[in-house]
Formats: C-alpha cells, structure tokens, sequence
C-alpha cells in the first residue's frame, strides 16, 4: 500500500476555542490508484492533506493523533530535514489556486527549474532545459519561449499546467490535487483531468483528488471518500456510490448536481449549513440537516458500519440500509 492514514486527528486552537477539523480520519491510497475526497468546504478535505504533506501552520494547527504511512514509514516521526525529502520528491501537491500560489517575481521557468536545482543538484541551465520539457509535457504551446514568462502572462489554464508540471518534475510516487479545476470554465475543467489521468497512468502514481464536486471524479476516480465535519462518512467504489449511495449526506450531494432531465425544475439544496467545528452537535453530526434523522442520531455517533462484506463499501450512518434501498 501507498499510502495509509490512520485515526488522524487536526485540531486548531484559536482565541475562541478548539476548533476539531479531522476527527478520526483513514482511507488508503495505492500505486496507481485514485482516490476521490468529496465534501463541502470546511470539511476538512484539505486539512487532511495538508498534514499528510507536512504543511499544516503550525500553531494554530496541531496533530493531535493517528498515523500517516507513507511506503511503510510514518512520516509523523520523521526529523523535518527528513520530511523535507519526502515532500516533492516523492509526494507532490497542486493547489487550488495557482495564481496565488506561483510566485509572481519569478518567471515559471526559474519556479519549475527550482526543483531540479534544489533536489537534484543540477546546473540552472540544464534546469532550466528540463523546466522547458516538463512545459511541453502539459502541453503549453511554444514552451521555449515561453519559460521566461510569469504566471500572470498564462491563461488560468495554462497557470494550472504550470502547477501540474511542478508537481510531476521528480515523479513523484503520489499526487494530492487539492480542487484542481476551481473557478475554470467546464472545457479547461475536463482538459486538466484528461491531463492529471493521462500522467498519473503513464507514471503509474496515486492520486487523491480534493473536490466538492460530484461531476467532476464521476469518469477519473476508482474510490470515494465523502467527508463531513472532520469525519469520513461514507466509502464506496465510484461507480457503487454514484448508483446507490449509501449515506443521506451523498445522497444530497449527488442530488444537488444539476441533471439536463430535469430542466425548469427547481435545484435541489442540503438545507442548513456544516457545523461549527467548534461545538460539533453529539451523535450523528449530520442529524441537524437529515431527512432520516431520528432519536438515536442526536445521541449516538454512527461508526463506519460494513456495508458491503468485502469491506468495500462503509457508511457512518445508522440508517445506511434504508437509506440504500430507497436510492
């Protein structure tokens, strides 16, 4: 296995309170393999990744549990110098937002270059040369001369090339693309996703992608994990959950992606908001919103019940069953 986290736990301290962004976390990632996190903003899909490639601020951030396997090591008890390492040369990320996470002082070419220099030791020209074979790999037209340009001279498109050429410079064993595809049109959306499958199969990496939208991992996921309120709430191969989810708060995700069958009808919303991270309601975090929620979710927290018996499919919800046969 690639990749394995175990019971991570993220909390952040501030001056009004703790607030729990992860709550218990595991899921699994293979060579090869992609997995989907879905959930709304504040869920803590990105927290998680953040503490899986040793970003988290820290204060306010804090580990406060569990485990994150890496190849067999636990990159929790590695020296900083020793995760350093790790970070870039054999796990990469590509944010969200690549304007503003592209240096604008520096031309691409020298940001794409740095690594070569930095982790490999080579000159700044031959840097340079491999920065101008990675720019050609993402297919950014006229690569050469283009190099010495700056990101605010690229298109939000070509920027995000630029974001997945760094993260795949030392071929890396695995990818985290946290949101990849934010505020790019539906065209630009699909070209980078054909991008990220095409690489990841020909390097043969895992990757984990960060979304909250459900159009967009329906045809490069293996596996989804959906979050809510620092917890997974629901695993399931793609293709299982999209047929037949087996947690109200899929169900409302995937009820809330716009269907071209159901023109002139009103698009359906998860009424209410996510909980404050803060004051978590007991039991079922999602009972305040639920259309199912009964006595035992204001008091009961749901675990992970099997809903598959290979092991393939868990649901924390305690109508899981009713809830799979009603979709």
């Amino acid at each position: 296995m690639l990749l394995q986290v175990r019971d991570l736990h993220v909390e952040f301290r501030t001056h009004d309170g703790v607030a729990k962004a992860v709550n218990g976390v595991s899921y699994e990632v293979d060579a090869g393999e992609t997995l989907a996190v879905l959930g709304e903003s504040g869920s803590g899909k990105s927290v998680t990744a953040q503490a899986i490639m040793g970003i988290l601020d820290v204060p306010p951030g804090r580990i406060t549990g569990g485990e994150i396997l890496f190849q067999g090591r636990d990159l929790l008890q590695l020296k900083e110098d020793d995760r350093r390492k790790v970070r870039g040369a054999e796990m990469a990320m590509i944010f969200q937002d690549a304007l503003s996470s592209l240096n604008p002082v520096l031309s691409v070419g020298e940001q794409l270059g740095e690594m070569f220099v930095v982790h490999r030791g080579m000159s700044r020209k031959d840097a340079r040369a491999k920065a101008v074979e990675l720019m050609d790999r993402v297919r950014i037209p006229a690569a050469k001369e283009r190099v010495g340009q700056y990101p605010h001279q690229f298109s939000g498109g070509m920027r995000q090339r630029i974001m997945i050429a760094m993260a795949l410079a030392l071929e890396p064993a695995l990818i985290i693309a946290d949101e990849p595809t934010t505020a790019l049109d539906v065209t630009v959306q699909a070209q980078v996703m054909d991008l990220l499958a095409e690489l990841q199969q020909e390097y043969h990496m895992g990757l984990i992608l960060i979304t909250h939208d459900l159009g967009v991992v329906a045809d490069v996921a293996d596996r989804i994990a959906v979050m809510y309120a620092g917890r997974i709430v629901e695993t399931a191969p793609v293709h299982d959950l999209y047929k037949a989810p087996a947690h109200p708060y899929t169900r409302g995700l995937l009820d809330s992606i716009p269907r071209l069958d159901h023109k002139g009808h009103e698009l359906y919303a998860i009424k209410g908001l996510p909980p404050n991270l803060m004051a978590i309601p007991p039991g079922c975090a999602f009972h305040p919103r639920c259309p199912r929620a009964q006595d035992v979710c204001l008091t009961d927290e749901p675990p992970l019940y099997a809903v598959a018996e290979d092991g393939a499919r868990e649901s924390a919800c305690h109508f899981w069953r009713e809830t799979l046969r009603d979709a």
